[in-house]
């Protein structure tokens, strides 16, 4: 979240406390905030673990490139120690 939005976020969040500490909070509509933001955290979590999936590939892939790049360098190696 960039930086102004987490401030907004924030600000919005100070005047709900204070409404609610004043008796002018409707617990319905903090309700249905609640709702909204778990919603938002499920979508979140979901790409995260989309991502984290994806890097998983990436990085499974990167080490198999490695490990035939060090067998081509021993068998490299190997042919000049015979000469």
């Amino acid at each position: 979240m960039n930086i102004f939005l987490k401030k907004m976020m924030e600000w919005a969040l100070e005047k709900e406390e204070a409404a609610a500490k004043n008796c002018h909070a409707s617990a319905e509509e903090i309700s249905e905030q609640i709702r909204k933001v778990l919603l938002k955290k499920k979508e979140i979590e979901g790409q995260c673990k989309e991502q984290t999936k994806e890097m998983e590939h990436i990085l499974d892939k990167l080490h198999w490139i490695k490990a035939e790049a060090i067998k081509c360098e021993r068998e490299l190696e190997e042919e000049i120690d015979k000469k």
